[in-house]
């Protein structure tokens, strides 16, 4: 791939990928870091992308470029706590909608695997077939383990919200009220 043709390529993905990578970091500044650090990848490696599925190629490098990102911040962090002997608490101040902080919560409580194949497939709107490419799985096991993330994120939100007092659920997840099951 010729210099001309790489910023083509690049001019054509890099607003996907900066997105995939930006839902998955803590800030738009690490985001912009991880996607430079993405296309530096693919410039070196641009005889390898193929040309029928280059945007999961790149979201399928875009991976292990912030599995290397969170590596580094990881040991940075043990080097902090070292020499600081005390981390101070992150701090927020976004304001959050009441429903929203049980979808957070109920996301973080399940496992790295099952939150980056929910995300995948709500976020960034990945089939089932380009979820398998980017995670060089066959597209059955990406079902199958979607179809489980989906039961245990649906769980999860259930025990972290349960159904209003009064009312219970039919077999179909639907809420009716008490009164209709003794009638």
């Amino acid at each position: 791939m010729t210099e001309e043709l790489f910023r083509d390529f690049y001019a054509t993905h890099v607003a996907d990928v900066w997105r995939f990578v930006r839902r998955r970091t803590a800030s738009a500044t690490e985001a912009d870091d991880v996607c430079a650090d993405t296309f530096a990848v693919a410039w070196r490696r641009r005889v390898d992308i193929p040309a029928a599925t280059a945007r999961l190629w790149l979201f399928g490098v875009a991976r292990r470029v912030l599995a290397n990102h969170r590596r580094e911040t990881e040991r940075r962090g043990r080097l902090h706590l070292r020499l600081a002997r005390y981390a101070a608490p992150p701090v927020s101040y976004e304001d959050e909608v009441p429903s929203e902080t049980a979808l957070w919560r109920s996301l973080a409580a399940l496992s790295a695997g099952d939150r980056e194949l929910l995300l995948m497939r709500a976020w960034d709107d990945l089939d089932v077939a380009d979820i398998a490419v980017v995670l060089e799985v066959s597209a059955t096991t990406v079902s199958s383990r979607l179809y489980k993330a989906r039961r245990r994120l649906a769980r999860e939100l259930e025990r972290r919200d349960p159904p209003a007092a009064g009312h219970v659920l039919d077999d179909d997840r639907t809420e009716r009220s008490r009164i209709d099951d003794h009638s």
